[in-house]
């Protein structure tokens, strides 16, 4: 969860340049990024979510791998589309070629009302979840924590302060070291001999597979922005499949020795019972020492994943309603902040909301991850849907790259996105219809659609999302 997250949108890089044929990106550069893209907090949370969903150790290592798999014909799809039709628009683009410019419009209401902000809620709640590793604050402590770390990190982007690049870069060296270190404690240490308390039954058949491939292919959530590289990659249509498959061969390498680490220390039903999986892995080979000094690390990326997903989500909002003529103040560019400090605002009084609708619940991130998929899995059908749509609508354009095994592949791709979307209305909680909701909620903004687009961005805003 590189944020965390829900699907993103194309890296900035993609998204402020089109390909200009200087290729700079090797094949080793390409798989670093990719890796560096879908790697995030997730792992740290999800794993007690998948294991409450499964009936054996196996399964649970079982669907780790199949969810790399999907990854990877996802991924695939994604690298024909963006080599095919590239534009800074990503998704947008892409549905508004195949479908029209109203669905696409909907598509960025959704962004900015529950998959961005659902994400901001979720990656909140996990801070909030090791914080009170460290400090509880009672039985709401998670919530309060999320809910102040959005107040906190919006005000300081509202300021206009960002992070810069050789943070993110240390961030992500931390995230990635307490993941080394879960690996090595939890397959060479020794835990101790506490037996796990009881759990409740879990459900039985798809439901439990649906449930648990919902966590699973959020964890691998990411992967649609590694295809985005094609426009900068050497020799794109000869190497694109090679850092895919190997980029893809990376993660679930990384993501299954992390579950067995976590599986040899805790066991299946001591990774029902935690909501802090690192944390209790840690303090059981280690002592609280070891949960402390994971929680620290932990938290750090948390926050860093918090303070980039706020950042880049506020875009939405800028750029929805300068194609609206409701809420024009939020179209406004901040020339102080150097940001759309309204857009920022905005954004987190929803991300406050879904907060408070997450600690109504026994487990807000559990919530959030109901909140955002249906809505997740719908668009990501239609993207897939769209690759069919466009290449009977252009059957002329030159295709730089082309998924293998077509039609097999955007089909496999399609058929997993629909049992995901049935799953995910079927199996989750009253959150899921509170998404839907909130998505046909957006239907009648499209009554008030700019019938010209206003002028872009002052050249300010592009220098602020290259720092």
């Amino acid at each position: 969860m590189s944020s965390p997250t829900p699907p993103p949108s194309p890296p900035l890089a993609a998204r402020k340049h089109q390909p200009s044929g200087t290729a700079t990106l090797s094949v080793f550069d390409a798989i670093a990024i990719m890796v560096g893209l879908v790697v995030g907090i997730g792992i740290f949370r999800t794993p007690s979510l998948v294991a409450a969903n499964v009936d054996s150790e196996f399964a649970f290592i079982a669907v780790w791998v199949a969810g790399g798999v999907v990854t990877l014909i996802g991924a695939l799809c994604y690298a024909e589309l963006s080599a095919a039709q590239p534009h800074a628009g990503g998704e947008y683009h892409f549905l508004s070629r195949a479908y029209g410019k109203p669905l696409a419009m909907l598509f960025g209401w959704a962004r900015g009302s529950v998959i961005q902000t659902g994400a901001i809620a979720g990656v909140a709640f996990v801070l909030g979840d090791y914080a009170a590793q460290l400090l509880p604050l009672g039985p709401y402590g998670p919530a309060l924590y999320a809910a102040m770390a959005i107040i906190l990190f919006t005000g300081i982007n509202v300021i206009g302060t960002i992070q810069g690049k050789r943070l993110q870069i240390a961030m992500t060296c931390i995230q990635i070291s307490a993941i080394a270190a879960i690996i090595a404690f939890g397959l060479l240490g020794s835990p101790d001999a506490t037996p796990p308390a009881p759990v409740a039954a879990i459900p039985e058949g798809t439901a439990a597979l649906g449930l648990a491939m919902i966590f699973v292919l959020l964890t691998y959530g990411g992967w649609n922005e590694a295809a985005y590289l094609t426009g900068e990659l050497k020799d794109a249509p000869r190497t694109i499949a090679s850092v895919l498959v190997l980029g893809t061969a990376i993660l679930v390498t990384l993501y299954v020795l992390t579950n067995l680490a976590l599986l040899a220390v805790l066991g299946l039903d001591g990774l029902r019972n935690s909501d802090a999986v690192a944390a209790d892995m840690m303090r059981s080979v280690t002592g609280p020492a070891g949960a402390t000094l994971v929680s620290i690390a932990i938290l750090v990326a948390a926050i860093s994943t918090l303070n980039a997903t706020i950042f880049t989500g506020a875009r939405v909002y800028y750029a929805m309603a300068r194609d609206l003529t409701l809420l024009p103040s939020v179209g406004v560019w901040d020339e102080r902040g150097k940001n759309p400090a309204n857009g920022l605002i905005l954004q987190g009084i929803v991300a406050l909301v879904l907060v408070a609708m997450g600690a109504a619940t026994r487990d807000g991130f559990k919530a959030m991850v109901d909140y955002t998929a249906p809505v997740f899995w719908g668009f990501l059908l239609l993207t897939g849907l769209a690759l069919f749509v466009l290449r009977f609508r252009e059957p002329d354009r030159v295709l730089p790259y082309k998924v293998p095994f077509y039609p097999l592949t955007p089909i496999l791709f399609c058929l997993t996105c629909a049992y995901m979307l049935h799953a995910s209305i079927a199996y989750t909680g009253i959150a899921a219809l509170v998404g839907l909701a909130v998505l046909a909620a957006g239907a009648p903004l499209l009554l008030f659609r700019r019938k010209t687009a206003l002028e872009t961005a002052p050249a300010t805003a592009i220098a602020q999302e290259s720092d």
